[in-house]
């Protein structure tokens, strides 16, 4: 992979090498898109004054790096001054990853962003599979580069099929709505403006700036659900139920993004009316929890096991965790992911644990009440 060596794209109407000279030409119509796109995302950020680019050097991410630079050039954004730095993230899971890296770094030190730095992660066993260990490495250099460099916004390259490859793969899963809304354009610092270009626009655009690009290997090894999804699922639908299918499964994460968001917003609303503190966890009344709908009971128990360190549970798990409403008695401990337990108690049995400063699981007898969440700590800590 080398660096492009003709022109990058100027105002419309020209393009403009990188030694700054312009010249007469078209500004190729997939390029505005894509301006616009982020022009688009940036505003609704509220116009970072500095931005950073993730850029592996993947064609998403090249030529949303190579988007990026053409604001940088400028200095503005709809007249708001903006600065845009990258940074290039090196996991280390392939040989020569090393190499691609610094020729990524180079290809964007030529685009013009500044600084541009490498990072060099250790990709650890979470237990979530590879990718999941990775992404979560990734994310960690970004937002430590962002906090570095003091950057507003981190602009990522996923495009439509990207979101596509992800509903379908909820689907597959049998996950819920939250996993089923795909990625979302803003979370946070992070921002996706290309969630509503094809992958095929952002290979364009690369061959418009005359940027060879790195093809990450692992795209097309069948070990990968999401590249199984990507080179086989994803061609055999669009053959079978025709063209549109990867814009329909995006726009059904744009809705549930919205419906997800309003659930959210319920449930944290709910959580927080019904949730009572102990010295060692929450704990939340029955009564109050068989009132709401599943939809918000489901939620309002996953939060009470993250409120005491406990990590997102599946829908079995939670299953297993409400269906203590439903028992005569005392009842559990059941197991939820991040050594949370959750059981059924009476108030009375609380008092007493506390009292006593023991945490023992309560003993059968006794009008149960509560439902309490307490986290295990194992013997290290």
């Amino acid at each position: 992979m080398t660096a492009g060596t003709t022109s990058v794209p100027g105002e419309e109407g020209t393009t403009e090498n990188r030694s700054g000279r312009r010249r007469p030409g078209r500004l190729a119509p997939v390029v505005g898109k894509a301006r616009n796109m982020v022009q688009d995302a940036l505003a609704s950020a509220g116009y970072p004054e500095r931005v950073l680019v993730a850029c592996s050097g993947g064609p998403d991410s090249m030529a949303l790096a190579s988007v990026a630079a053409y604001f940088a050039r400028r200095g503005h954004v709809h007249g708001r001054p903006v600065s845009v730095a990258a940074v290039v993230v090196d996991h280390q899971l392939q040989e020569g990853s090393a190499d691609v890296a610094a020729r990524t770094v180079a290809i964007l030190e030529g685009l013009g962003l500044s600084p541009v730095q490498l990072r060099t992660v250790k990709v650890a066993a979470t237990g979530f599979g590879p990718e999941a260990a990775a992404r979560d490495a990734r994310h960690a250099a970004l937002e430590a580069a962002a906090t570095e460099l003091d950057c507003g916004a981190i602009l990522l390259g996923h495009t439509l099929d990207d979101q596509a490859e992800q509903v379908l793969l909820g689907l597959a899963r049998g996950s819920g709505t939250r996993s089923l809304a795909g990625m979302r354009p803003a979370r946070g610092k992070l921002l996706r403006p290309f969630l509503g270009l094809r992958r095929a626009e952002t290979l364009e655009i690369c061959e418009v700036e005359d940027l060879e690009t790195w093809h990450d290997p692992t795209n097309a090894d069948p070990a990968f659900a999401r590249s199984r999804t990507r080179a086989e699922v994803m061609p055999v639908l669009e053959e079978k139920l025709g063209p549109g299918v990867a814009e329909s499964l995006a726009r059904t994460a744009a809705i549930l993004q919205q419906d997800a968001d309003f659930l959210e917003q319920l449930a944290a609303e709910s959580y927080a009316g019904l949730v009572n503190r102990s010295d060692d966890g929450v704990w939340l009344p029955e009564d109050s929890l068989r009132e709401l709908s599943p939809a918000l009971r489901f939620r309002v128990i996953a939060k009470a096991a993250a409120d005491v360190g406990g990590q997102q549970p599946g829908y079995g798990r939670l299953q297993a965790a409400e269906a203590l409403l439903r028992r005569q008695g005392s009842a559990g401990p059941v197991q939820l992911p991040g050594n949370v337990s959750v059981y059924r108690a009476s108030l009375s049995e609380l008092e007493r644990e506390a009292s006593a400063g023991g945490t023992a699981v309560p003993r059968e007898g006794g009008g149960c009440g509560k439902l309490v969440f307490r986290h295990q700590r194992s013997p290290q800590q």
